[in-house]
């Protein structure tokens, strides 16, 4: 009986720290947005934290955008073939891309890239005490630290969905055109024909969201961090992993708000 005790008390204080650390995310946000009246005077932070954002996760995004193009192109038209129907592809692979995988595969590059540096930077501030120096000098953490972060992340996941679609999009077509003999018109015609404008606009505001919860979470979590090196390295660990979990979360929800709530 004390095993399962013990078992039932580890449950119960995960559950706590979880919906703790969900209240905090939360007020985060929150406060955030209260903040965004003085952006105007964050813009240098904001565009330092754009650049680092975008040039990070460009070559990334790059690599694998285009193979997840050619994933796509070579599973489909495996199938495809079979019918008949290898000038599918590029509605296949354009469809995918920017409605899931475009978005998805964003979000996790950014929250692996940007989101745990996002979390050791702040952390590593948290357990040498800067946050606390910032507040006694009543400079606010959440306008100087985590609203141009927020707002940067917001912008730049959207337009790195862009550049990841449009790169898996060209790698498909390359598989496409090599290996199962499609022209390159006909797969960027059937491409075309097949995305309508709902595809577009859903995968980006999709990826608007990835990036305020990338963001959000890897702040909060280093706002959090304690018990010096290892819990920077503990509250790292932890944006990644929720940020991961989130994006699928939400992924789930958007897609069935987009595509089954408000129908076509």
């Amino acid at each position: 009986m004390k095993v399962l005790y013990d078992i039932a008390g580890g449950f119960y204080a995960r559950g706590e720290l979880a919906i703790s650390g969900l209240g905090y995310n939360v007020l985060l946000l929150i406060q955030t947005i209260a903040n965004l009246r003085y952006l105007p005077k964050r813009m240098k932070d904001l565009v330092h934290q754009v650049e680092l954002s975008a040039f990070g996760g460009f070559p990334v995004a790059l690599i694998v955008g285009v193979f997840t193009g050619m994933v796509l192109a070579l599973q489909a038209g495996i199938e495809l073939a079979r019918f008949g129907q290898e000038e599918n592809i590029g509605a296949l692979v354009a469809a995918s891309m920017c409605r899931e995988m475009g978005p998805v595969m964003t979000g996790y590059i950014l929250a692996g890239l940007i989101g745990s540096t996002m979390a050791a930077e702040l952390g590593t501030m948290k357990v040498s005490e800067e946050i606390d120096a910032l507040e006694v000098m009543s400079i606010n953490p959440v306008n100087y630290l985590v609203m141009p972060r927020v707002v940067a992340m917001a912008l730049v996941c959207p337009l790195l969905t862009i550049y990841t679609n449009l790169i898996g999009i060209l790698g498909g077509a390359l598989v496409g055109n090599l290996i199962l003999n499609v022209n390159f018109n006909l797969y960027f015609r059937y491409a075309q024909e097949t995305l309508d404008l709902k595809d577009i606009y859903s995968g980006l505001f999709k990826s608007f969201i990835f990036g305020i919860t990338i963001a959000l979470v890897g702040c909060a979590q280093g706002l959090r961090a304690q018990n010096g090196a290892a819990g920077v390295g503990r509250a790292t660990m932890r944006a990644v992993v929720i940020s991961f979990i989130a994006i699928l979360i939400f992924d789930y929800i958007l897609t069935w708000f987009f595509y089954w709530a408000i129908g076509s």
